[in-house]
């Protein structure tokens, strides 16, 4: 075994066990980190585009564009009526001679077609094997004409370690509220995912509910209109259906009409901030 991160007298640590040591904590893939400006592309006219600042992780290999600064790419003519799609990549390189490596941003031209134009083809390379490219895409640009209409991102944002741990802050605990004769019990089982049930009890036959609110101040932070099913039982046995629409803060009860006293339960999980 060989130490890495120790002081041994004479430098001894390599490219490829800080890639190691990277692809242990983040993975494998190729990935633009929460940096600065993530490596935005921006395009200056239909012959520039430039790559504003941010880190990438490429195979373990990490690389970077200076805040604040950009790098420039040239993006050759479009033709009058044919369509082609460019594709700019992180180019990792090794020099087979002297093993010097290098990972610099590159545009790979692609054909021209009057329709349905095909990306070019890029080199995949597994760093850690010993091959000598290996590229990273970033972006399609898309060219109708002599003009660039579009720039599609092609690379994932990875998350930082206050991202994870976010992830797997929520209390799992389950809780009880209730309102306007409802009882409604839910508990995390994600950082944005909550399961909830709502139950009442009706006396007496029962009208059909179109969408009423029966809630006005559920205790959770519903990220967006969603809806649950609710099922109306007597003892055991299920009489009619329905659902609850949760938005905002309220609850809202659809159901069908039933001739005697029945309970209606609701249940499912929603999506929460």
């Amino acid at each position: 075994m060989e130490i890495i991160t120790g002081y041994t007298g004479k430098p001894h640590v390599t490219s490829e066990q800080d890639r190691d040591v990277n692809i242990g904590v983040v993975g494998e893939g190729s990935y633009v980190l929460q940096t600065g400006m993530q490596l935005k592309a921006e395009v200056s006219s239909n012959n520039e585009i430039k790559i504003r600042d941010g880190v990438l992780m490429h195979q373990g290999c990490t690389a970077s564009i200076k805040k604040n600064t950009y790098d420039s790419l040239t993006i050759i003519n479009g033709s009058q009526g044919m369509k082609r799609v460019d594709l700019i990549v992180a180019r990792y390189e090794k020099n087979q001679d002297n093993k010097k490596e290098s990972l610099d941003l590159k545009v790979i031209q692609g054909t021209p077609a009057e329709s349905n134009p095909a990306a070019p083809q890029y080199t995949k390379g597994d760093i850690q094997a010993g091959d000598y490219v290996a590229d990273m895409p970033l972006y399609k640009v898309i060219i109708d004409g002599l003009n660039i209409t579009e720039v599609k991102k092609a690379f994932e944002i990875v998350g930082s370690n206050k991202d994870f741990s976010k992830l797997l802050n929520y209390d799992p605990t389950e809780k009880t509220y209730y309102e306007n004769g409802w009882t409604m019990k839910y508990r995390y089982i994600s950082h944005d995912q909550v399961y909830v049930t709502l139950q009442n009890t009706n006396t007496g036959a029962t009208e059909a509910v179109p969408n009423n609110l029966i809630m006005a101040g559920v205790p959770l932070q519903i990220l967006f209109e969603q809806y649950i099913p609710v099922k109306m039982v007597v003892g055991n046995v299920i009489v009619g259906y329905g659902s609850i629409m949760f938005s905002g803060k309220g609850a809202y009860l659809q159901s069908v009409a039933y001739g005697n006293s029945v309970s209606w339960f609701g249940y499912g999980v929603v999506i929460v901030e």
